[in-house]
């Protein structure tokens, strides 16, 4: 698997002919079927680029990049003076409508939180709305190196971003920053712990378990994972019980306490149920947003993505390559949706274009586990 449909840089992107840049995006895509409302706004937004990006010398650019365990991929980004820019094409669109403007600050700041050759450069997202009118731009950006969103169209894009290169900076390396590993920042831990405390198992889920059991079970697994990391081991920990019994809160409220990144922690609580996943990261954010004033829900819902994520977005991350990931304990909810080899090869195959992927899902989460020089935990 491949962080981005395609990557190459200036003098290659400009010297290869559009069809066979769309070839490649087209390959890469890899699903069954794709549309022409796809190709047509992958034809336009090559050739808008070559021209607007004509005059500048020396970038790189990736179409279709894969944030890291976000599920996303942002249409272009662009390496240039030293500075990230997070394209988001509206192909067509006459107006910079708030869901795109919203999308694309989204991806800026999970770069900014989750990719780790992000954390320290200034990252900037801009709009293109084709047929839009020019805007005015305040050029501004936030402490977190994060600039307020840009506004262009398909003939000012070079002007748009020529105005930002009084931020520019040394050279980065494009190789390191496409295969950089998904990596939360203190800030977004801080983040998620402050947004969960005070949180009580009742307000994100009804149980009908019992508190006492509930925290022995927690204070059970705390102890295996004390032990685990003491002695330098590897564990695997399976908790059982009727639905309503108290799993998934335990998993929970384990994966926020042990995300000490500073003590080389970070649990993670994954889930192949992706409706628990986006409830649960949206009960929390809006509980939070009601809570500290001046807090939007972008961030908010920024802190949440730091401990609890689908597993097919883990796995997919996971695939990239064969380093151990940076969380030592994973929890693992709703294993009784995990897949057989022969299934989960033939899904990967058919919707996902993956070909050489030959574990069940269980065979995969052992191989994380092994990778772990140290220590490492899946409940």
């Amino acid at each position: 698997m491949r962080r981005a449909y395609y990557s190459k840089s200036n003098v290659d992107f400009h010297n290869e002919p559009n069809s066979s840049i769309l070839g490649e995006l087209v390959a890469n895509h890899g699903f069954s079927t794709l549309d022409d409302l796809q190709k047509n706004s992958w034809i336009d937004i090559i050739r808008i680029l070559k021209s607007q990006l004509s005059a500048i010398k020396d970038y790189h650019i990736l179409f279709e990049y894969s944030i890291p365990r976000m599920g996303k991929r942002v249409y272009v980004v662009l390496l240039m003076e030293g500075l990230v820019y997070v394209l988001e094409f509206k192909v067509g669109s006459n107006h910079y409508s708030k869901g795109a403007i919203d999308q694309v600050i989204d991806y800026a700041l999970d770069l900014k939180n989750f990719h780790e050759q992000s954390h320290t450069q200034r990252i900037i997202p801009i709009i293109i709305a084709t047929e839009a009118p020019e805007q005015n731009n305040t050029i501004f950006s936030y402490d977190d190196l994060v600039c307020a969103t840009l506004k262009a169209n398909n003939n000012n894009l070079f002007n748009v971003i020529q105005q930002t290169f009084t931020f520019k900076k040394y050279k980065i390396n494009a190789k390191e920053w496409e295969e950089s590993i998904y990596n939360p920042t203190p800030t977004i831990i801080e983040a998620a712990q402050t947004l969960y405390k005070g949180h009580t198992v009742e307000e994100i889920s009804r149980s009908d378990s019992k508190r006492i059991n509930l925290s022995n079970t927690s204070a059970a697994i705390e102890k295996i994972i004390d032990e685990t990391k003491e002695r330098g081991r590897k564990s695997i920990c399976f908790i059982t019980g009727v639905p309503g019994s108290g799993k998934t809160l335990a998993g929970l409220n384990i994966s926020n306490k042990r995300q000490n990144s500073f003590e080389g922690e970070h649990a993670i609580f994954l889930s192949g149920n992706i409706p628990l996943v986006e409830v649960l990261q949206e009960a929390l954010a809006q509980n939070a947003v009601k809570a500290e004033n001046g807090l939007t829900k972008t961030k908010a819902l920024s802190a949440t993505k730091a401990f609890i994520q689908h597993i097919l977005y883990y796995r997919d991350d996971a695939l990239q390559s064969d380093k151990a990931l940076i969380d030592h304990i994973a929890i693992f909810d709703e294993a009784q949706r995990a897949w057989t080899q022969s299934k989960l090869s033939s899904w990967l195959k058919r919707r996902r274009g993956i070909h050489d992927f030959e574990m069940s899902e269980p065979q995969f989460l052992i191989s994380v586990l092994e990778r772990h020089k140290d220590w490492a935990v899946i409940v």
